[in-house]
């Protein structure tokens, strides 16, 4: 499964480094070329000479050895690499990627890296339930770094709690698994339409609504990670993408997003349409700013209808394309997204409602139905939305097979 990738693995000083050989072993039997980053501190745990006899490479770990191929050795071993994993990751070596810092060989690669990274931290209890370590974990991870989770038990310091690097053949099996989900979409384009849609009504105002994009976000994310080719099109949002294989174009009214989706949607095998789409815009947009006039006490806006990106995209589907909607709903909610499905020729639809609470807009979580053309149902229980996406990825593959 690693036959041909190019692996990085970093090692920092924590006791745990003395399993990092093995993974270098490890990955090496499953075909992978490994390159090898260290500390100065990592290396009063391991040897130059294990790392380089079971990697076959020289081991980087000073920024300006002359044992270097490059003055800028970060920068071609960034270039080189399709991904890196450190381990063990310490709480220092956390602490300076979610910060920014680059002092050292490691740091500054960390920063230079633009592919996928795994973190194995491993360290004492206290100092992993630490809230500035948490924090910085939790930073990192909704940054779109993974992060393989220490496990329970005996540490060096003698107690037992949780801090313990995952063992070196668990850590390899998530990295085939890595590889062997992102076979699942390869060469897959796939359309997504994420955030809200702002309608202007003058110079400084606006019609909208309360979407955040995450939920959009989080499944451009999933599909990126699992070598999706992704066009997301999004409206208004402080998010970012994180994923190489994300192609972001920004848009602000429901126009500008229905010109975006129809000009990309054949090129695409599938499309998720998970945008708050306004359905009305104000049919006059005042170039000044509207001034209140203390001789009425309101004002009128005439609006017309938005054009119907599900609905436009459902006509233009072929067989061998796929779509999927979205309906947020406060009442009749099942009837009404049947009767959206079948209306706008979806393959499925994903039904969330108001009236669930952690669900629908500004939350971290969702509660979602998914109903499918044949009539099957299938209700979800409240997860974060990152599970859901992948819920959304899973049953995506199985209509596009």
């Amino acid at each position: 499964m690693l036959k041909g990738k190019k692996i990085l693995v970093g090692i920092t000083g924590g006791i745990a480094a003395y399993k990092t050989p093995l993974i270098i072993r490890f990955l090496v039997k499953q075909g992978a070329d490994v390159k090898v980053v260290a500390t100065e501190s990592a290396m009063q745990f391991v040897t130059t000479t294990v790392l380089e006899t079971l990697s076959k490479h020289n081991v980087y770990s000073d920024l300006f050895s002359e044992r270097n191929q490059y003055n800028t050795e970060h920068i071609s071993l960034s270039e080189w690499a399709d991904m890196m994993v450190v381990a063990p990751a310490t709480a220092n070596c956390i602490g300076k990627m979610a910060s920014g810092i680059a002092d050292d060989a490691l740091s500054t690669l960390l920063l230079a890296f633009r592919k996928p990274i795994f973190l194995c931290p491993a360290m004492n209890t206290n100092m992993y339930e630490h809230f500035s370590v948490r924090r910085n974990i939790e930073y990192l991870r909704e940054n779109g770094i993974a992060i393989i989770e220490p496990t329970c038990g005996e540490l060096a310091c003698g107690i037992d709690g949780k801090g313990r690097m995952e063992e070196p053949e668990n850590i390899v099996e998530r990295i085939v698994c890595y590889y062997r989900q992102q076979n699942d979409y390869a060469g897959t384009n796939v359309l997504i339409t994420a955030g809200p849609t702002y309608e202007k009504i003058d110079a400084v105002r606006f019609i909208g609504n309360f979407s955040t994009g995450k939920m959009g976000y989080a499944i451009a994310e999933e599909l990126a990670s699992r070598g999706c080719n992704v066009t997301l099109v999004s409206g208004p949002t402080n998010l970012e993408v994180h994923h190489y294989n994300i192609n972001r174009i920004n848009v602000t009214s429901a126009v500008e997003m229905y010109d975006a989706a129809i000009n990309c949607f054949p090129h695409c095998d599938a499309a998720i349409l998970s945008a708050a789409v306004a359905d009305f815009r104000p049919e006059n947009v005042c170039k000044e700013k509207i001034k209140k006039s203390s001789d009425s006490q309101t004002m009128d806006i005439h609006l017309v209808q938005n054009p119907d990106i599900l609905a436009s995209l459902g006509k233009m589907k072929t067989e061998s394309q796929r779509l999927i909607g979205f309906a947020l709903e406060t009442h009749d909610e099942t009837a009404n997204a049947q009767s959206k499905l079948t209306r706008k020729n979806l393959d499925f639809i994903v039904l969330n409602s108001l009236r669930d609470e952690g669900a629908g807009f500004g939350h971290d979580t969702n509660k979602v139905t998914f109903i499918y053309r044949n009539g099957d149902i299938d209700k979800q229980g409240l997860k974060t939305k990152k599970e859901v996406a992948k819920d959304i990825a899973d049953r995506l593959k199985k209509v596009l097979l």
